[in-house]
């Protein structure tokens, strides 16, 4: 109806007529809206009729994000599974703020919330929990040099920074309240992965993070040490709408099942299991498996090598990062043998068994070649580098690296210029606005570097580049 009709039909009604149109409505409001409302989240009934369930999440290492173009995270492979357990597919729903969760679950536009959320009495509030799937514990993070501060008490006298809005905010106001003379620095838009990357880089000295944060992230940031735990521990659950009553008792189902056939600790131990620091140089080690391993696989190298433009030593040096030439290896993400392939790339490829050398080393360096040609506007050693980034990260977080390069100014066919805009692409500031998300940007450049002292190596022991045929 239009805003003159509207018009017309007012200027015929009397003023009493008018008010009790307008008391009607809204009664009208406060009597069917909630009724209304009511039908608007979702049910365990809407899911299976719909053939879908969609999950809200956050975008970080421990809930969900895109490594080498695939969906990875602990939640994100927990929803997965529950979702084959309805027989439905998953639709994936990323926000960063809880508000903004909760308005997704009690609106409809999602099914339930799974982002490592403590079930927390304040919290019940609003939303409906599961029952625990992981116990946490609120741990102190501190620079290496502050790691004799392990208790509450010695955190007397100290400033302690922390999001705002953030069971840690709470916990430490409550230690506050208790007598302990400490000073709680809040951020408001800030995630607890970037607080722990202060601390690492000593820009702060103090954060309060969940346990499986730390665990996750450790690798990333070795200057950052969890010294004690500030809480008695709690429980991960995923939320829901309170009255999704079905749903609710169909996730317990559901975590109590894999818990009993073991695929919760399978998923549990690729994420959480061993996050010792694979990309760490141990030249002793390099050296010793060099004279074991690398004849055993250099004359497949020198070929795959050849037949694609490669320096083969690079390519050995690259293969070396990836498995420690183990060609039995296989990463948390799934990657295996040798050149560390995932299983989604080995099909595009024709590999029938990725854990044979030979197809391995092919597949490896044909996708290292596909790559290659696709930045064909990038000249020199930037090329061949830039390719090695994707092969680790993904074609789609380079893509991002490089349109964040030339925001700032840089040159988006520069090395050094990806090797200063794909760490920032672990700071929300600027995965907010990317294409592709979070990214563990720091791993491609570690990458690239481990790679080059490798290469230096072989080549300054002796190893010469020789073709296949030479």
């Amino acid at each position: 109806m239009s805003l003159s009709a509207v018009n017309n039909i007012l200027r015929q009604r009397t003023g009493f007529q008018i008010t009790v149109l307008i008391v009607w409505g809204v009664i009208g409001y406060y009597l069917l809206g909630p009724v209304i409302g009511e039908y608007r989240f979702v049910t365990l009934q809407k899911i299976l009729k719909s053939g879908q369930i969609t999950v809200v999440t956050r975008n970080t290492a421990d809930c969900y994000y895109l490594y080498r173009d695939q969906p990875m995270g602990f939640e994100y492979e927990l929803a997965q599974a529950f979702a084959a357990d309805l027989g439905v597919r998953l639709e994936v729903k990323v926000v960063d703020r809880w508000d903004e969760m909760i308005r997704a679950v009690n609106h409809g536009s999602a099914a339930f919330i799974a982002a490592s959320v403590p079930v927390m009495p304040h919290l019940q509030q609003t939303v409906a929990f599961s029952d625990g799937y992981m116990e946490v514990a609120q741990q102190i993070i501190a620079h290496r040099k502050n790691a004799h501060i392990k208790t509450i008490a010695d955190l007397s006298g100290k400033t302690i920074d922390v999001r705002e809005g953030t069971a840690y905010q709470q916990r430490l106001a409550e230690l506050k309240e208790q007598g302990i003379d400490l000073a709680i620095r809040l951020h408001a838009d800030l995630p607890t992965e970037e607080l722990i990357q202060k601390v690492a880089d000593g820009e702060i000295n103090f954060t309060i993070a969940h346990s499986n944060i730390i665990s996750i992230n450790r690798r990333n940031f070795p200057g950052a040490v969890s010294t004690g735990s500030i809480n008695d521990r709690l429980q991960l659950g995923w939320a829901i709408y309170p009255k999704s009553i079905e749903l609710r008792d169909r996730i317990n189902t559901f975590f109590k099942r894999i818990k009993e056939s073991g695929l919760y600790d399978k998923i549990y131990q690729k994420y959480y299991g061993d996050n010792k620091d694979f990309d760490y140089v141990d030249l002793k080690a390099f050296h010793h498996r060099l004279k074991t391993r690398l004849s055993r696989y250099s004359p497949f190298i020198k070929v795959a090598a050849n037949k694609h433009g490669f320096d083969w030593r690079l390519i050995a040096a690259q293969i070396y990062q990836e498995s420690h030439l183990n060609p039995w290896a296989k990463s948390r993400a799934g990657a295996r043998g040798l050149m560390q392939i995932l299983p989604s790339t080995a099909r595009g490829l024709g590999v029938t068994d990725l854990f044979d050398p030979v197809q391995n080393i092919n597949a490896g360096v044909q996708h290292l070649k596909i790559l290659y040609d696709m930045y064909d506007q990038v000249e020199g050693n930037d090329r061949l580098l830039i390719a090695l980034a994707a092969y680790n990260t993904g074609q789609g977080h380079i893509y991002d690296a490089r349109k964040l390069a030339r925001k700032k100014g840089l040159d988006p066919n520069k090395w050094e210029s990806l090797a200063q805009t794909l760490p920032l692409l672990q700071y929300r500031k600027y995965y907010k606005h990317s294409k592709y998300g979070y990214c563990r940007g720091s791993e491609p450049v570690r990458y690239i570097k481990q790679i080059l002292i490798y290469f230096d190596v072989l080549k300054r022991q002796g190893f010469e580049y020789k073709t296949a045929d030479a």
